[in-house]
C-alpha cells in the first residue's frame, strides 16, 4: 500500500469472472465470425473446450447454452425449408441470436476499437480546439485562454487544486482549471460501403469479419455519441444494396465480383436525400473493381487485372462525387501495388483520401478519420 497527500493506493485486483462470463466473451467473438450462426459457434466452442479445457464437470457447454437462453441472448425457433414447411425432427429447433445480443455485439465492437484508441493515447483531445456546441463528450483538458467560463468543470478543477496544493489549501490557480470538451450539434451524414465480393475471404485471409466489426462499432459510436449524425450502410458485390444496422452480425461475402460503381451510385443517391451539407463516404474494399451492370441488365465482368473500361467508370464516379462536395475515404485492405496505384488515382479524381490500413488497424483508423473529418467539416 502506498500513500500520497492523504490518498491510499492499493494494488488493483481484477474481479474474478464467472464460468458464464469467460465463455460468453469467446462466444461473442465466434458468433461474429460465423455471421450469427449459433449452432456453428457452439460447435467451435465445443472444439475449443476439448483442446483448452474451458469448462469442468460443474459447468458444461450445455449449462452455458441454457444460461444464454435464460439471459435472453439466444432463442429457439422452428426450422423452415424453402417451401416454408418445418424441417428437422420434432423438438429439434434452430437457435438464433436475439436483438439483445445484436446490441451487445455492437457495444463490444465499439469497446474493442475505442479502447485501443485510448490505450494508444488517442481518442482524447485529438484537436487543440474545443467545439462551441453543447453536446458534452466526457473528455477533459487543461484550460486555455479563450475558453468560456461555462466550460470549466469545477469538480475536476478543485480536485486538481487539492492534488497540486494539498488537502488543506484553498488555492485555485489557472493551471488547476479543467475544461470539458463539447461537440457541435450540426449533422454529419456518412455512408459506409462494405465490399462483400468473394475476394474478401480468399487467399487465406478473413477480411469481412474486421469490416463487419468496424461497421457495428461505427454504428454504435454514432447512435450513442453523435445521435444527430446519420449513418447509412451498404454492401456491394455484383450489385449494391443498403442494409440495416441489425443485419450487420449476419453479414457474409457472396460469390460476387466487385461492382464499385454501383456502390458509389447508391451511396450518392442516399446522400442526396440528406438535407445537411456535411456528407462523406467511407469505403472498405480490397480495391479491385471487376464488374459493371450494363443498361440492358447484363453484367460486364473481368477478374483479370484492372479492366480499363471498369476503371474509367470508377474515376468518373469519383469525379462526380467531388462535384457534389462528397469526399470519399477509401480504406484499402490489400497491398497489391497495382491496386494501390488504382486507389491513388481514384482518390486524386475525388480529392478525397486513401488509407492503406491493412486489417489490424482498420477500426482505429476509421474512428480517427471519422472524428477528424467531422471536426474539420463542421468547423470549416
Amino acid at each position: 500500500m502506498n500513500t500520497r497527500k492523504g490518498f491510499r493506493f492499493t494494488a488493483y485486483q481484477a474481479p474474478e469472472l464467472t464460468p458464464f462470463e469467460k465463455l460468453f466473451d469467446i462466444f461473442q467473438e465466434l458468433i461474429t465470425h460465423t455471421s450469427g450462426d449459433v449452432d456453428e459457434a457452439i460447435d467451435w466452442l465445443r472444439e475449443l473446450d476439448k483442446e483448452y479445457d474451458l469448462t469442468d464437470e460443474e459447468y458444461t457447454i450445455d449449462d452455458f447454452i441454457e444460461e444464454l437462453k435464460a439471459k435472453g441472448f439466444i432463442r429457439e425457433e422452428p426450422k423452415f425449408g424453402p417451401d416454408g414447411e418445418g424441417e428437422g425432427e420434432p423438438g429439434d429447433p434452430a437457435l438464433s441470436i436475439t436483438s439483445k445480443l445484436e446490441r451487445m455485439l455492437r457495444q463490444r465492437a465499439l469497446e474493442q476499437i475505442f479502447g485501443k484508441l485510448r490505450r494508444r493515447g488517442r481518442g482524447n483531445h485529438r484537436t487543440g480546439k474545443a467545439g462551441p456546441g453543447d453536446e458534452h463528450t466526457g473528455d477533459f483538458r487543461s484550460y486555455r485562454f479563450g475558453d468560456r467560463l461555462e466550460q470549466i468543470s469545477m469538480t475536476e478543477s478543485l480536485r486538481n487544486a487539492q492534488i497540486n496544493h494539498g488537502m488543506d489549501s484553498f488555492r485555485l490557480d489557472e493551471d488547476d482549471l479543467v475544461v470539458e470538451d463539447t461537440h457541435f450539434k450540426a449533422q454529419m451524414s456518412t455512408v459506409l460501403m462494405i465490399d462483400i465480393s468473394h475476394s474478401m475471404i480468399l487467399y487465406g485471409e478473413d477480411r469481412i469479419t474486421p469490416a463487419k466489426k468496424v461497421a457495428m462499432a461505427l454504428a454504435e459510436l454514432i447512435t450513442t455519441r453523435y445521435p444527430k449524425d446519420t449513418l447509412d450502410i451498404l454492401v456491394f458485390g455484383n450489385d449494391a444494396w443498403p442494409i440495416s444496422v441489425r443485419e450487420l452480425p449476419y453479414l457474409k461475402v457472396g460469390p460476387y465480383h466487385t461492382n464499385t460503381v454501383a456502390g458509389l451510385q447508391l451511396a450518392m443517391d442516399l446522400l442526396r436525400r440528406k438535407r445537411n451539407t456535411n456528407k462523406q463516404i467511407f469505403m472498405i474494399t480490397d480495391g479491385k473493381p471487376s464488374c459493371l451492370r450494363m443498361q440492358d441488365g447484363t453484367y460486364y465482368k473481368n477478374s483479370v487485372g484492372l479492366d480499363d473500361f471498369i476503371v474509367e467508370k470508377c474515376y468518373n464516379m469519383a469525379a462526380q462525387a467531388r462535384k457534389l462536395h462528397i469526399p470519399i475515404t477509401t480504406f484499402m485492405i490489400a497491398r497489391d501495388p497495382y491496386l494501390m496505384q488504382f486507389v491513388r488515382h481514384f482518390t486524386e479524381a475525388n480529392k478525397g483520401k486513401a488509407l492503406f490500413t491493412g486489417l489490424k488497424g482498420l477500426g482505429e483508423t476509421i474512428f480517427e478519420d471519422y472524428e477528424t473529418n467531422r471536426k474539420k467539416r463542421l468547423r470549416g
